[in-house]
């Protein structure tokens, strides 16, 4: 057996899996480019306020208010792939052990609890929304409207409902 020598020519090909979606009828690519759109602006954001902080040793008073925001929105659309691609966070010696049929009551479990708190945190994130907009918050930073912000959390909150709604769904169609 001989050994491969470094000064070949041959390019070394990295031995990465290719990662496949699960089958799902709202493509995963929509999560996928709103979180790196957000993540680039979230870079954007930073580095300017870096930037002038620097140079003038003032700093944008706004950058926080829209990072903690763009940070809400990054951390509810990779979550929502995250779930759909079995990628979260897990004890994978108890999820992934055991029989198929004890994966599968484990599965069931899981994606009920999780389907149960997005639609949960979808109604309760709603009616504050909604309050901040009865009672006319504004943000301390820019003086925008709280309900600006917050109107956003119901609606990914109601996305990720779907997503698990949909592999429930999925679980509950395959043969036990």
């Amino acid at each position: 057996m001989s050994s491969p020598n470094p000064s070949s020519t041959e390019p070394i090909e990295p031995v990465i899996p290719e990662v496949v979606d699960p089958p799902v009828k709202v493509p995963l690519k929509i999560e996928d480019w709103i979180s790196v759109l957000v993540l680039a602006i979230l870079a954007l954001i930073t580095f300017a306020n870096v930037v002038v902080r620097y140079t003038t040793d003032q700093s944008f008073a706004w950058t926080e208010e829209i990072s903690v925001f763009l940070l809400i929105v990054l951390t509810m659309t990779a979550g929502a792939t995250a779930f759909v691609r079995n990628q979260h966070i897990r004890i994978e010696l108890f999820a992934d052990g055991g029989t198929p049929r004890r994966r599968r009551r484990l599965a069931l479990i899981s994606y009920s609890l999780v389907l149960a708190f997005f639609v949960l945190l979808t109604v309760l994130s709603a009616r504050m929304a909604l309050d901040e907009f009865n009672w006319g918050d504004t943000s301390p930073a820019i003086g925008v409207p709280t309900w600006w912000y917050s109107m956003w959390m119901p609606v990914l909150a109601f996305g990720i409902s779907l997503r698990i709604a949909g592999m429930l769904r999925r679980l509950l169609r395959e043969p036990a």
